[in-house]
Parts: structure tokens; sequence; C-alpha cells
């Protein structure tokens, strides 16, 4: 069975780290892009990350470039997105999510993904 599984999720203060892993199981990660998306409460679920399969290309939203760093290791069948200096907006649901592609065109389109995560918990308070 074809799935993506979220992890690394938690409670983290304002500045703080933490990182997300996406491990896939029923197919190899390495022949296609994957994405990462965030859902906050009220709002539309918008990309944040992207990585080609090779993990050659990457692309990031404006409010996450410069902090987060997303990679991945296709020997485990992981991506992993590394999240710095959190800031209380980042506090939100995240998602990954197989491209049905192995580029990273049109990367923040829901509509170019096929499979997605349950999703992992992320809040950034004091």
């Amino acid at each position: 069975q074809l799935q993506l599984v979220e992890s690394g999720g938690g409670l983290v203060q304002p500045g703080g780290s933490l990182r997300l892993s996406c491990a896939a199981s029923g197919f190899s990660l390495d022949s296609y892009a994957i994405g990462w998306f965030r859902q906050a409460p009220g709002k539309e679920r918008e990309g944040i990350s992207v990585i080609s399969s090779g993990g050659g290309t990457t692309n990031y939203a404006d409010s996450v470039k410069g902090r987060f760093i997303i990679s991945r290791d296709n020997a485990e069948n992981t991506v992993y997105l590394q999240m710095n200096r959190l800031k209380p907006e980042d506090t939100a649901v995240y998602y990954c999510a197989r491209k049905r592609s192995s580029n990273v065109l049109l990367w923040a389109f829901r509509s170019r993904y096929d499979y997605w995560g349950q999703g992992t918990q992320v809040t950034v308070s004091s």
C-alpha cells in the first residue's frame, strides 16, 4: 500500500527548530519530486517547499526562505524539512505530498500532487 507518513512535529518556542520527516512506503521516492505544504486553522493549504527527485533542485515559499531547508535521502526513502528560527505564524499542520513528476515545475499547486500524508502538527508558542 502506497503511503507517506510525516513525523517530527510538536510544540516549540519561537526561535526554536524542528525537523520533520516524510517516510514513504509502497513505492520508491527516487522517481518523484516531493513537496511540503502546511495548513493553518481557517486558511488554505499552502506550498512551502519542494525538492526534485534527485535532490538537485529545491524551491521555497518566501515565508520560509532562509529559515527552512528541504533535503532527501533516497536510500532511506525519506524527505526531510529542517525548520529553523520558527515563528508563531509557522503554526500549522504540515503535510508532505508526492508530485506527479520528478521536476519542481508548478510545485505550489496542490493539483500537481497525487498522494498526501496525514499531516503532523507544529505549534510555535511560548
